[in-house]
This record gives C-alpha cells, structure tokens and sequence, in this order.
C-alpha cells in the first residue's frame, strides 16, 4: 500500500459460485484485516464480520444502485479498492449445451451465454471504473477459459461459449488499454481456471482425468496467488492456473 493507514477492500461479484466462496474464504484467510464486499443474484451469509454480501440482480439500474450503495457505505480516502474480480458465468443451461456441430446452434442459448459471461461484468465495470483513482494499484480479474483463444481451436465446436469467452477477452482487452490511462498501477488479468469440480462442468467431467478435476479450493488459491503475483505494469495477462500464458 502507498500510505501504511491505507485500507484495502476486496470486491467479489458473482460471489455464489464454489470457486468464489473458496475465493473468498483465501482473501479472508490470508487479508484478515481487509474488508470483502461480495455480489451475487443469490443471498448469502458469512461468518465473518470484514464480508459484506449484497444481493443484487444484474441489470444495468440494480447494478447501479449497488454500486452506489456499496460505496457509500465502504469507500472513502483511507479505503481503496485493491482486487475486483469477476466469477459469474455460464457453460450450460437445462436445455442447451455446448454445440459439437453448427447444426446445433440455437440463437437464445448463444444469447444466454453472451449475457451471463459478456454483457453482465461489462456492466459491473461501467460502474466501477469510476471508483478507481489513479494512484491505486488494483487488479481486474475475470474467469476466462482456454477455449476462448481463437489461436488455441484444434478441434472446433463449442461456438457459443468459446465465442463468448474470446468477447470476454477481447472486452477486457479494450477496458485494460482505458483503465492504464486512468489508473497507472492497475492491471487486468484474464485466468482459465482448468476443469473445476462445479455445476458448471459437471456434465463434461466423466472424461477428465482425476489428477485434472480440480476442487475450488485449490483453482482457489492458484488465482489468489496469481493476483498477488501480478506485474502492476503489464496492461492485461491471459493465464490459467499453472501461471502459464495462454494464446489469445
């Protein structure tokens, strides 16, 4: 921190998922003295009394709202944003998954994909950016995935989400070149968690090897350590969980 009486703040949206209450227990663990304000469209409870939750729909208005709200109520100037990092997501609905021909595509799951893993942190961060000031040293992160490299596609398939996923990218690609002007320090990091033991990959996992199911415990604390390891002076880094850079 650049002032010692500096408080850092830790902001976790889409803050239901396994992998971002494992998340958030590491940021507790290891930061006990920061603060944790989560968001989710689902109510949750925490036991410790540095996490904040607050329940909100992801619609442009309600996400406002929140982010007023939550800034009122937390921020000031001994009080700065340190990590905002992005969990929500979608891979699969009841009735739709990945396509393995085109023949498969329907327009409403594509819709659907783009909204959850696109539109919503896009919005999030229309909001936020203003509450970063030029001397933070914040870091942006969202959950992208390999297949969202366009180099990377061998096999092809899965056009909706690996398209939703290279938007994501590309999306955060233009916000990180707009938050270095505006926050120096800051930097945007995009992590490909691996094949988590979640609902999200559970109907693709029978073919998985053992040793690559990971629990959200330890997808986890590879992204923490990532964040911590982060260069505050690389614009954006697209990684997964070894650290290892990923084509775009």
């Amino acid at each position: 921190m650049d002032n010692a009486k500096d408080k850092s703040l830790h902001l976790v949206i889409g803050a239901s998922s396994k992998i971002a209450l494992a998340f958030i227990d590491k940021l507790n663990e290891q930061n006990p003295a920061d603060l944790v304000v989560s968001f989710s469209q689902k109510s949750l409870n925490f036991d410790s009394e540095n996490i904040h939750h607050f329940t909100t729909n992801y619609t442009d208005e309600s996400i406002s709202d929140s982010v007023s709200t939550f800034q009122n109520a937390y921020l000031s100037e001994t009080v700065r944003i340190k990590t905002i990092t992005f969990f929500n997501g979608q891979l699969h609905s009841d009735s739709h998954g990945p396509e393995k021909s085109i023949r498969q595509f329907d327009p409403t799951y594509a819709q659907s994909l783009f909204n959850s893993n696109v539109i919503t942190p896009m919005l999030w961060l229309k909001h936020l950016v203003k509450l970063l000031k030029r001397p933070d040293n914040c870091v942006v992160t969202a959950l992208s995935a390999r297949v969202g490299s366009i180099e990377d596609n061998g096999l092809g398939g899965w056009y909706s989400y690996r398209s939703s996923k290279s938007a994501l990218n590309m999306m955060m690609k233009s916000f990180a070149i707009e938050l270095k002007r505006q926050s120096p320090q800051s930097t945007v990091l995009l992590f490909h968690p691996g094949t988590t033991d979640t609902p999200l990959s559970k109907p693709f996992q029978k073919n998985v090897p053992a040793d690559k199911l990971f629990k959200p415990e330890f997808v986890a604390e590879c992204l923490y350590n990532q964040i911590v390891e982060s260069n505050r002076n690389d614009l954006i880094n697209y990684l997964d969980w070894q650290g290892q850079s990923i084509q775009w």
